[in-house]
């Protein structure tokens, strides 16, 4: 009986402590990160839609602020996240029979260097894109625009902070 006790302490040691330092949202940072910036994110796509470089730029600070503890900061932050809104494209995706657009897709390309100043292996340049669609009797306008931009903006910085904390 005594030699059980001490197995069992011995395994939940062992599941308590061997994910290293593992946080719930999957981030892996290491402890003497403690800051974080995001330059403002230029708009330099052929086509230009106002406000989205603003609104991407908040949106990628704000979801790294929700998911971990770091400090957001202006300036000397250990890590650094800049790049420029590459593409803004509406394209059609299928057509009716009268040879107009049934349906409509709105893609957006980012690209993002990271800098970590704690770990610069960590380091990457890489562009990341997500598309919406909606139907070709609607123009993306107001609300539909809105859902649009919040949907790509939701699952392109949500890639950009797997790829650079959580490791994925």
């Amino acid at each position: 009986m005594k030699y059980i006790k001490h197995l069992i302490i011995l395994a939940l040691t062992i599941t308590l402590f061997s994910c290293g330092f593992y946080s719930l949202s999957g981030t892996n940072i290491r402890d003497d990160v403690k800051s974080f910036q995001v330059n403002y994110f230029q708009n330099t796509a052929a086509q230009i839609e106002p406000g989205i470089d603003r609104d991407f730029t908040i949106a990628l600070q704000d979801l790294i602020q929700n998911q971990t503890n770091l400090e957001l900061v202006n300036s000397n932050g250990d890590l650094v996240y800049e790049g420029e809104i590459t593409q803004y494209r509406i394209s059609p995706t299928t057509a009716t029979a009268n040879n107009t657009a049934a349906q409509n897709r709105l893609s957006i390309s980012v690209r993002v260097r990271f800098y970590n100043k704690k770990a610069e292996d960590d380091d990457f340049e890489q562009t990341f894109s997500f598309f919406f669609d909606y139907s070709g009797s609607s123009l993306l306008t107001g609300s539909v625009r809105d859902n649009a931009l919040d949907e790509i903006f939701e699952r392109i910085t949500q890639d950009v902070f797997n790829a650079s904390l959580a490791k994925w």
